[in-house]
């Protein structure tokens, strides 16, 4: 007995599959069952939503979820390793959980799922950043999906939550800002990992919001934010430039100094000039 349900403890079932972390899968697995249950709760209320979970390795999470109540659980493992395991958890909640052995960033998830969605996922350290920009962009606004539970090395999540002005700041900060509302809600130290990463992590949470913060076109900003940041030294005319030719006018008219740097510039400064782009960035769809 495990203590949130009636499966074995997670080292005992690791034991038995002869489970171990991949490095190169991004695996680090969540042991205590105390601590997924947490980060289930962290979620909110799971009896009314389908949930996505990515990378449930042998488990832990998965039963979180479930003994939290999740409606429906739709967990996708790329490793085969973990299937037998996550198996026995689906003969334990009938109906609940529904294994899919796939790539995430292959799947067309939202067909699995039933309206609301949740997503919440120790994601794979080597996936986790694209999974989430993908998720911040959809082709439409609101998402696919009500909120975002998601564990990151706590690195990443300082980026996520970034205000401008300070080192973190950057793209991802303005992608999770702009029709999201992050927030740290949970730090994790190495040792609760097996084995143990040389990070910190910690859980964010994300509530979409119903509409954008400010207008702007989704391909538009992320070009122009990707632009400026990939060169964050450089000042906004030196970065820009290859954007368009009369980018300082175009700096001008968003209300920005053509002398600024990309990290002084805020999430309504980027959303006004992907206004002013627009004719020589095509809006994509």
């Amino acid at each position: 007995m495990s203590g949130i349900d009636d499966l074995p403890p997670l080292r005992e079932v690791i034991a038995t599959h002869e489970l171990s972390a991949r490095k190169a899968l991004g695996q680090n697995f969540l042991l205590d069952l105390n601590l997924t249950a947490k980060i289930a709760r962290l979620a909110g209320d799971l009896s009314g939503a389908d949930i996505l979970e990515v990378g449930p390795g042998p488990g832990g999470l998965t039963r979180g979820l479930l003994a939290e109540g999740a409606r429906r659980v739709v967990a996708v493992e790329k490793d085969p390793r973990c299937l037998p395991v996550l198996a026995e958890i689906e003969a334990a909640y009938p109906g609940k959980l529904k294994v899919l052995n796939a790539d995430a960033l292959e799947l067309d998830w939202e067909a699995e799922l039933q309206a609301p969605r949740k997503i919440v996922a120790n994601l794979p350290y080597n996936v986790g950043t694209e999974l989430l920009v993908r998720w911040l962009t959809p082709a439409s606004w609101p998402p696919p999906w009500e909120s975002l539970t998601l564990m990151f090395q706590r690195e990443v999540a300082e980026r996520i939550v970034a205000k401008p002005g300070s080192k973190t700041y950057g793209r991802l900060a303005i992608l999770s800002q702009w029709r999201a509302d992050p927030r740290i809600v949970m730090s994790l130290p190495p040792e609760a990992f097996s084995p143990p990463p040389k990070v910190h992590s910690a859980v964010v949470h994300f509530t979409a919001l119903p509409a954008p913060r400010f207008k702007a076109d989704a391909h538009v900003l992320s070009r122009i934010v990707a632009t400026a940041f990939g060169q964050r030294r450089k000042m906004l005319r030196a970065a820009l430039k290859g954007l368009a030719p009369d980018i300082e006018d175009r700096l001008l008219k968003a209300g920005l100094k053509p002398t600024e740097r990309a990290e002084q510039v805020p999430l309504e400064g980027f959303c006004a000039l992907a206004r002013v782009m627009e004719d020589v960035i095509t809006p994509r769809g």
